[in-house]
Parts: structure tokens; C-alpha cells; sequence
């Protein structure tokens, strides 16, 4: 049977038009495209370079001062939650997250580039070995993953605690309420669209560029754009085998033997190359990157204006911020459950950590084999032509041709995976947040990603691709400050609200606190079922929900019953100024305790009515409750509500907002 296509048509429909219209230059315009591009790249880069930069220093700042302040203590979801993934698991996870086809592509080509070429010092010079690096860490540092924890932190606060759909728009929610599902809500996850589009388009071009780059350079195939279509349309190709098939498990597991191959190539380079010196330089580096980490990230070179800025440093905080919907889902997915300071303090530094020992293990050991052996040959191979670095660079170090062809295959399997995962996000997103879509829409966006790569590729390169990141980041830039300055709301409320709630009123009485001792007793024993569960949610909930819900409406105050995923239901009453009123209840698991040895296996489950609330506070079962019980159960977080709302503590915090607008 035909599965019904599950798009939010606003979002949908409007993205694909944004990004047609850039299409339409490439393919109606091409002789003039590169010019259309560039022009445009200057244009905005010129007029709103400085917002950029500002930007990405405000999401530093913000994202420390949150770390270390008392919102660090905020979990992502109830109160009670426990994170779904362990220490070493999610760690593991976030180390993965900062490897891809950039580290490859840029790994050996940026720290030349920058000691070549660099924004002051003396070409070739020991200042500029000092600066290329001190500047390649600032751009794979902690700025970046800064971009991506704003992004990735407001997903998960808000799709965890206040129990709204996973996509961008869910982070405005203190800021418009119920607009959110309005035209504002709808602007803003278009641009989320179109900034992933073309930000998984630039990473598939530099891919792309460098595969065949590799391939010419070990089997002389021409380097030419029509072998780079080709591959787009292989890697293409197989990304959507990779959805239609359902081999996700498969595909896990390739990233993660795709990761280890690229550890060992790094352990590789960092053993035959000159390893006391890099380790030596590391330290170097790290200490150069922290001392001049104020002053980068707001010197725009406002007094000695130079193109380097433009080419390099804007382009990358741009790419980041395009490219933060994707990695910042990723992260949101892995993080329920652990506390707002843990979520930062690994995302910022984890990856960050590993990016800088990979740059200095293939930068330094670049700058050293050019100033010695190569004599100034690898730096002019790098000049005349990026994408081909990494492999001129193997040729200087033992096995060359086994070396450049993990290389090869390191980038094609990134290029898949990326492909699969981004198209995945852009989905998540034009379907609204559902995760449950049709696979037809998955491989329709894997295919507009390779189609945008290989259009802007034809029309002008790697500088088309960039000029339509730059352009698609700057209405995100304003989504993100929004998203900052919401999150600050919420954290506020909630904290407020914490504290209100433990002075004004007692925890609610236990769920169990009205039924017979018997009752009880036979709740211990049995174990429900998931269809139990499931039918008393349907039979004895949302009866009682409803009831409440009209009683609501008869008095004039505005109340829905609404579903979620997994037969979660709940009573929704709207308040102005306030955040809603939220009963709901869902259904839980966990897993029963063994008590032998013996038992191996799947573990079995114990199944609950579990109730949630807007607030993020713990929720407790009430599977057993009759009607009347539960009817007393939903006034009296709805009297506590009342009371919580009343308080001055919390409604001052809930009209900052306002008053800051003002």
C-alpha cells in the first residue's frame, strides 16, 4: 500500500524554490555564473563580513558563559532523565562527529596554503609556519563546534524538556509560543533547509574534487568535470542504496571502520614523520591558538584590509553556520539526558581536541618535508592545485600508492555518509520534525544534494559552491541569534521555575497514594504489557484529558488534547506571556532487573503510562488509575500550575523577553 508523503508543504516547497533559484543561474546563466557568484560572494562578505565574525564570537561566548554559570545544571529533558547513551559511548560518538571529507580534503592543503601564503608574516618564514597554524586551529577549533553546540543545544533542550519536534523552529518556542507553526516558524526552517543544502553540497564538491584529483594522480585519470560528475553520480548513487536497502546498522558501522582507518592513517603519518618534532610542535601550536584566540576572533582587519579574511576565515564561519542544522541534529540526537554543562564542555572540546593533534600531524609534517626533502616542490603542487596536497604528500613518506588509496576510499565513504545523514536531517526538518517518513523523500533529497553539488560545480567550482554557502548562512546568522536569545529565555524560566515550585508547593502526591492496598499490590506483580499500556492511554487517558479540556473551553480558557509519537497524548492549555500548561503521558520503558546470571539475551521490559509536563519536571506512572483519579491527578498539577505562574519570581522571568524586545 501507497505511503502517504509526510512534508510540511510551507517548508518544503519554499526551500526547493530558494534553491532553484540558484540552480537556474548554473543552468541557464553558465558562462556567466562564475561572475554571478563571485559577485555575489563580495558583495555580501563586503557588507556583512562583520556579522559573521561577531556572530561566531557571541556563540563562543555565549556557549562558555552557559557552561560555567548555574544553567550549566539544567538536563537535556526531565528532571529525572538519564542520559540514553554511556560516557564512553557518547564520547565516542562526538569524536566521530568531527571527522570528515574537510579534515581530508583541508588536513595538508590549509597550513601550506596559510605558510605560503599567509595573512601577515613573511611567506615561507618561521612567523608564518607560526601563523598557518595558530589560523588553521582557530578555523577547526573551538568556534566551530561552538556554532554547532548553539544549534545542537536548543534542538535537545527544547525537544527534550519541553517535548517539541526536533527541528529548528522548536528553539524559538519562549519567543513565539504557538506561532512557531506560523510563517516565522516556517522562515526559519526553510533557511535551515537551504543552508544544509548547500553546506553538504560545498563538503560533497571538495570531496569530489579530491577524489578525482586522487585517482589522476594514481591511475592518470583526467582530472576534468566530467569524471567529477560521474563520481557525484556514483556516491550519489550509493547513498540512496544505503536508504532504500535499510542497511543503517551497515552504514554505522562503516562510518566507525571508516573513523579507525583514518586514526591509523594519522598514527601512520605521526610515526615515520618527524614525531618528537610534532609532538613538540603540538604544544607550540596549542599555546600560539590560545594566545591569540581574543584577537581573531574579532580582527576582521578593519585598518589593513585583505582578501585573505574573505577567502578563508568568513568563508569557513560561514560554511560552519550552514552546516550547524546537520551536525547540530546529530548531537541533539545523542545528548538527552545529560546536563546542559556536560553537553558543552564535550562538544566544544572533543572534537576540537582531536581536529588540532590531526592538523598538526599532517601540517606540521607538510611544512617539514617542504622546507627539507621536497624543497619547495610540495608547496608549489599545493599552490598550483589544493586538492591534489594530501597525495603529493604521501609520495614523500613510505608506501605511497597503499597510503593515497585509503585516502581515496577514506573520502568516498565520508562522501556517502554525509550524503545519507544530510539528506536524512533535510527530511527531519521539511517533514516538521517527523522522523517517520516515506524512503521515496529521503532519496529525493539525497539527489538534490548531489544535483546542487554537481550544477554549482559545473558553474563555477569550488568558488560557485562557497558563494552559495556564504549566501545561504547570512539569513541563518539571524535564526541562530534567535535561537541564542530563546534558549537564555527558557533557561531563565525554568530556573525561576525550580526554585518557585520547591518554595511554594510540596511534590505532588504519589500516583499510587489513592488506590487499595490491593491494587497496589497487584501493580508490584504484574508487569503491563506494551499493548496494555497502550490501550489504557487510549481508553482511560485521553477520556479524561478531554474532559478537562472542554471543562477548560466552557470557563474561556483556550485547551487541546494532542497527540505524540508512540500514542503519547496530552492536554494543552495556551497562556499568554506564560508557557502552556502541559499534562501528558506517554508510554516508557525499562528494562526489568535480573536476578540470575543465567539470563542472557534481550532483556525484558517493563512498560508505563508515564507522565510528562512542560515544565521538564519528573514524570511518574499512573497506568492502574481509574478516571476519577486521574481527574484529581490533572487538577492538581494544573492548581499547581496556577500557583506557579502567579508567583512573581516566575513571571518576571517569563515577560523578560518582552520587556528586552522593548
Amino acid at each position: 500500500m501507497f505511503k502517504p508523503f509526510v512534508i510540511n508543504p510551507p517548508v518544503f516547497f519554499g526551500a526547493l524554490i530558494i534553491i532553484g533559484l540558484f540552480l537556474s543561474v548554473g543552468i541557464f546563466l553558465p558562462a556567466q555564473a562564475e561572475a554571478i557568484f563571485g559577485g555575489l560572494q563580495s558583495r555580501i562578505l563586503s557588507g556583512f563580513g562583520w556579522l559573521y565574525l561577531l556572530s561566531v564570537g557571541i556563540f563562543l561566548a555565549t556557549m562558555l558563559l552557559l557552561c560555567f554559570s548555574r544553567f550549566g545544571d539544567l538536563r537535556l529533558g526531565p528532571d529525572d532523565s538519564t542520559p540514553d547513551f554511556s560516557f564512553k559511548s557518547w564520547v565516542a560518538m562526538l569524536f566521530a562527529a568531527g571527522m570528515g571529507i574537510g579534515l581530508m580534503f583541508y588536513g595538508v592543503g590549509e597550513p601550506m596554503t596559510h605558510y605560503l601564503a599567509p595573512p601577515t608574516a613573511e611567506p615561507g618564514s618561521v612567523a608564518a609556519v607560526r601563523e598557518a597554524m595558530s589560523v588553521t586551529f582557530l578555523h577547526w577549533g573551538i568556534h566551530a563546534w561552538a556554532v554547532y553546540a548553539v544549534v545542537g543545544l536548543s534542538l535537545a533542550y527544547f525537544g527534550y524538556r519541553y517535548n517539541l519536534p526536533l527541528t529548528i523552529r522548536s528553539g524559538l518556542y519562549p519567543l513565539l509560543k504557538e506561532r512557531i507553526n506560523g510563517p516565522i516558524g516556517h522562515a526559519v526552517d526553510i533557511f535551515a533547509i537551504v543552508g544544509t543544502v548547500f553546506g553538504l553540497a560545498t563538503s560533497m564538491g571538495a570531496g569530489v574534487t579530491q577524489i578525482n584529483s586522487g585517482l589522476s594522480f594514481l591511475l592518470g585519470v583526467p582530472n576534468s568535470p566530467s569524471v567529477q560528475l560521474m563520481i557525484i553520480a556514483l556516491v550519489t548513487g550509493l547513498a540512496i542504496l544505503s536508504v532504500l536497502s535499510g542497511l543503517d546498522r551497515g552504514v554505522r558501522i562503516l562510518s566507525e571502520l571508516n573513523l579507525l582507518v583514518a586514526i591509523l592513517l594519522m598514527l601512520f603519518v605521526l610515526l615515520v614523520g618527524p614525531t618528537a618534532d610534532l609532538m613538540r610542535d603540538f604544544v607550540q601550536n596549542l599555546g600560539l591558538y590560545l594566545d591569540s584566540i581574543l584577537l581573531r576572533t574579532f580582527n576582521i582587519y578593519a585598518y589593513d584590509p585583505t582578501p585573505w579574511i574573505d577567502a578563508w576565515t568568513l568563508f569557513y564561519w560561514a560554511w560552519w553556520i550552514s552546516w550547524s542544522p546537520f551536525v547540530g541534529m546529530f548531537i541533539a540526537r545523542i545528548s538527552r539526558g545529560r546536563t546542559v554543562r556536560q553537553f558543552i564542555t564535550a562538544v566544544l572540546f572533543i572534537p576540537a581536541g582531536f581536529t588540532f593533534v590531526w592538523m598538526t600531524v599532517f601540517g606540521n609534517t607538510a611544512i617539514s618535508i617542504d622546507q627539507g626533502v621536497a624543497e619547495g616542490a610540495l608547496g608549489a603542487a599545493i599552490a598550483a592545485d589544493l586538492s591534489v596536497g594530501l597525495f603529493e604528500f604521501f609520495t614523500y613518506l613510505p608506501f605511497p600508492a597503499i597510503t593515497s588509496t585509503l585516502a581515496i576510499l577514506l573520502v568516498a565513504i565520508f562522501f556517502v555518509t554525509s550524503a545519507d545523514s544530510g539528506a536524512m536531517v533535510i527530511d527531519t526538518i521539511s517533514a516538521g520534525g517527523q522522523t517517520e517518513t516515506t524512503l521515496v523523500q529521503r532519496v529525493f533529497w539525497c539527489l538534490m544534494s548531489g544535483l546542487v553539488a554537481a550544477v554549482l560545480l559545473l558553474a563555477g567550482g569550488l568558488t560557485a559552491l562557497q558563494s552559495a554557502t556564504i549566501a545561504s548562512a547570512l539569513p541563518f546568522i539571524c535564526v541562530m541569534l534567535a535561537l541564542l536569545w530563546s534558549l537564555l529565555a527558557g533557561m531563565r524560566a525554568d530556573m525561576a521555575q525550580q526554585s518557585t515550585s520547591r518554595a511554594l508547593t510540596a511534590p505532588p502526591a504519589s500516583p499510587a497514594a489513592g488506590l487499595s492496598w490491593q491494587k497496589r499490590l497487584g501493580m508490584i506483580l504484574h508487569a503491563p504489557t506494551e499493548r496494555e499500556v497502550r490501550g489504557y492511554l487510549a481508553g482511560r487517558v485521553r477520556p479524561a484529558l478531554e474532559q478537562v479540556a472542554r471543562e477548560l473551553q466552557l470557563i474561556g480558557r483556550e485547551a487541546h488534547v494532542e497527540d505524540g509519537e508512540e500514542g503519547a497524548v496530552a492536554l494543552r492549555s495556551q497562556a499568554e506571556g506564560a508557557r502552556d500548561f502541559v499534562y501528558g503521558v506517554s508510554l516508557a520503558s525499562h528494562p526489568l532487573a535480573v536476578l540470575s546470571p543465567l539470563a542472557t539475551g534481550k532483556p525484558e521490559l517493563r512498560y508505563e503510562a508515564r507522565t510528562y509536563f512542560a515544565t521538564g519536571e519528573r514524570g511518574y506512572d499512573v497506568m492502574g488509575m481509574t478516571q476519577e483519579q486521574l481527574l484529581s491527578d490533572i487538577l492538581g498539577q494544573f492548581e499547581r500550575y496556577v500557583s506557579l505562574m502567579q508567583s512573581p519570581a516566575v513571571q518576571l522571568m517569563q515577560s523578560a523577553p518582552e520587556h528586552e524586545g522593548n
